[in-house]
């Protein structure tokens, strides 16, 4: 597999924990400096600390200018040559209990936090010999899952805008690809994890049984598998792959 080019810099939304730190340390591991942006410096900077990223950059990914201002500073250090858009939250619903609110907040969060970030690194990114920007969907942005129908449909959002800017880029040196993980060890799920304990009774094994039971595997997936896909995508060999949604999900389709 062809690596990095020499020392990129890489830009990870949401780079604090889960997905995020898997991902922004193993660009480090490849020679890459590395930028986590996130609301909570506290969390970015003991990234920092513990070798997973160079620097910190602190934004809502949701607010525009505070995403284009965090950018522009981090921007400033080094130019941005990959963009890893992982931030994100997740709420579950029936969707008749989903309210105009729950879906401005998918939607704000898990979509136009994509957007906003792209559109902050791509004009300096697009006009240099190399770009990568990977988006980090979910397998509901392929598929729907019941009782997330807000979450979902930002994800699916996120996929298709993958999609339409590779097109646009293609002409370019830049790569513009979406990961899909499955239910991932992370904060995220033992989230969803707690909520299943507290609605149904079930113990925690059992709790984690319901979700993994979506991957044909039988498991969780590990944050350090999404980060293994996404540094793929990010090589130099790895320059034909564009508009692509890659599910890391043990089969599930």
């Amino acid at each position: 597999m062809s690596g990095l080019p020499h020392s990129p810099h890489a830009l990870v939304t949401g780079g604090g924990r889960g997905i995020g730190r898997a991902i922004a340390a193993s660009l480090v591991g490849a020679g890459a400096t590395v930028t986590v942006l996130g609301r909570n410096a506290a969390v970015l900077e003991e990234a920092v600390t513990a070798g997973a990223a160079h620097f910190v950059a602190v934004a809502d990914v949701s607010n525009e200018a505070s995403v284009k201002a965090a950018i522009a500073g981090a921007s400033a250090r080094k130019p941005i040559d990959i963009l890893i858009a992982n931030a994100g939250s997740a709420e579950s619903a029936p969707f008749a209990k989903s309210d105009s609110a729950l879906f401005s907040r998918m939607i704000d969060i898990n979509f136009m936090g994509v957007v906003h970030a792209v559109q902050a690194v791509l004009p300096g990114m697009k006009d240099r010999p190399y770009g990568r920007i990977v988006a980090v969907a979910s397998t509901a942005g392929l598929k729907g899952y019941a009782y997330v129908s807000a979450y979902s449909a930002a994800k699916h959002a996120v996929v298709g805008l993958v999609r339409s800017l590779a097109l646009e880029m293609a002409g370019s040196n830049v790569t513009v690809n979406a990961v899909c993980p499955g239910f991932t060890d992370t904060d995220l799920v033992a989230g969803s994890i707690e909520n299943i304990m507290k609605k149904t009774g079930r113990s925690r094994e059992q709790a984690v049984a319901e979700l993994a039971k979506h991957n044909p595997q039988g498991r969780l997936i590990t944050p350090q598998e999404v980060a293994d896909a996404v540094l793929w995508l990010c090589g130099e060999g790895a320059g034909a792959i564009t508009g692509q949604a890659i599910a890391v999900a043990g089969g599930e389709i």
